[in-house]
């Protein structure tokens, strides 16, 4: 058993405390050992002056979608994806989907992501940057059948499902997937149900965007005389595994489903309040005992994929949603963007404890704005920045050690994602 220990530091607890600790890991099983003092092992992270924390989990991205930030600023979401997002994206290549996704790995490994959800295209190429670079990752296509004929949408949930089939598991392990039809309102009725049979017959999630505008509500209130979610259950879509993004525009009864279904909800605060999408009703979800992860939608509408900032946003438009200062408190903001993360996709991780998976970050606490160090919790939801994490490890894995990734070539992927997308805008005329 090869072992890795990261000492000298202080460790984020379960419950939200903070206490001096060494943490052990076994590097072969990608497994915490035991968490505690002086615990020596095969190789050494330093933590001094540093907290240690559970890796990150974004919960929902777009990651090649890198490749469009700050393309396409300013616009509502509707006007936002007909005008300038899906004309380029019906041009993207494989290669383009790989250089984007490089480069979103990159920066998440940077700011201390150990995992992430993303829906998107070209999986293979997605699944094979996760492999490359280390981290954890739940992946689907993202299927839809707005602009298509009836054989082109039904080929786009098959595609979605072969996808969620093949690649689950891969990785070592690292990567899980889901059927990802977009949303419910552009993807068909037919198809959502065939979605959530087939998820269901290979033993997968179904993840898609709901409630993120009231566009995207009313009609459906209106066609089917439920509200979206509602909707949702009788077609299947909300299980205990399932998860959706965004859940702007929730009612009480529409709550109360969550609750008892058990579904995840994704919370996107910078690309909903970027897109005037609204304001999610976070505190009340908690307060139903919701599963609610974060997390930064694409690059293209947030435009970082920096979950220290998100925390930040979350617990200042939870205040502001509750009309009430004490609403989503700093340590739910981290809880969402840790275990809640974890537990909406089903991941191990999200927490340092013995037996849990060895993902976690070391936060460098020596730096003006955090100090001084009155809480350690407060300074990650609403100081710290992804710069000031010192190290990065997933599985058990190094993938960075004092802000040097070692598991990608970080010259060579800005270089390759700058070319690409400057040809993809070229080749799209945006």
């Amino acid at each position: 058993m090869q072992t890795l220990s990261i000492r000298g530091g202080r460790v984020l607890r379960p419950d939200m405390s903070v206490a001096e600790a060494d943490v052990l890991v076994d590097r072969e099983a990608g497994e915490i050992l035991a968490v505690g003092p002086t615990l020596g092992g095969d190789e050494t992270l330093d933590a001094s002056d540093g907290l240690v924390i559970p890796g990150l989990v974004n919960a929902h991205t777009h990651v090649a979608m890198t490749l469009l930030r700050g393309h396409a600023d300013d616009k509502p979401l509707d006007r936002w994806l007909r005008e300038d997002i899906w004309p380029v994206e019906a041009a993207l290549e494989p290669e383009d989907i790989e250089a984007g996704a490089e480069l979103g790995v990159l920066e998440m490994i940077r700011s201390g992501t150990t995992g992430f959800a993303d829906m998107y295209f070209e999986i293979d190429r997605t699944a094979d940057v996760v492999e490359r670079a280390g981290l954890r990752a739940v992946l689907g296509h993202g299927a839809i059948s707005a602009g298509k004929d009836d054989e082109a949408a039904r080929a786009d949930i098959e595609e979605s499902v072969e996808m969620a089939r093949r690649f689950d598991g891969a990785a070592g392990g690292r990567i899980s997937t889901a059927v990802m039809p977009h949303s419910l309102t552009t993807v068909t009725p037919e198809l959502l149900e065939l979605a959530a049979t087939e998820a269901a017959d290979a033993g997968v999630p179904v993840h898609y965007h709901a409630n993120e505008t009231v566009d995207e509500v009313e009609p459906i209130v209106e066609e089917r005389g439920a509200r979206p979610l509602e909707w949702a259950r009788d077609l299947g879509l909300c299980g205990s595994e399932d998860f959706f993004a965004h859940g702007v525009h929730l009612d009480d009864a529409e709550i109360e489903l969550l609750a008892e279904t058990g579904t995840g909800v994704v919370h996107c605060p910078a690309s909903n309040m970027k897109l005037a999408s609204g304001m999610a009703p976070i505190q009340r979800l908690l307060d139903a005992g919701v599963a609610v992860g974060l997390g930064t939608d694409g690059a293209a509408s947030n435009n970082d994929l920096d979950l220290f900032d998100e925390m930040r946003d979350a617990a200042m438009l939870g205040k502001l949603a509750a009309d009430d200062a004490s609403a989503v408190a700093a340590p739910d903001a981290v809880r969402m963007a840790t275990a809640g993360g974890a537990a909406v996709l089903g991941l191990d991780a999200g927490r340092i404890e013995a037996g849990a998976a060895a993902d976690f970050a070391v936060v460098d606490l020596d730096a003006p704005h955090l100090t001084p160090r009155h809480d350690p919790v407060s300074h990650l939801a609403y100081a710290a920045r992804g710069s000031d994490v010192r190290h990065t490890v997933c599985d058990g894995d190094v993938l960075m050690r004092d802000r040097e990734v070692l598991t990608l070539d970080e010259a060579a992927v800005m270089e390759r994602a700058t070319d690409r997308a400057r040809a993809l805008l070229e080749r799209a005329g945006a």
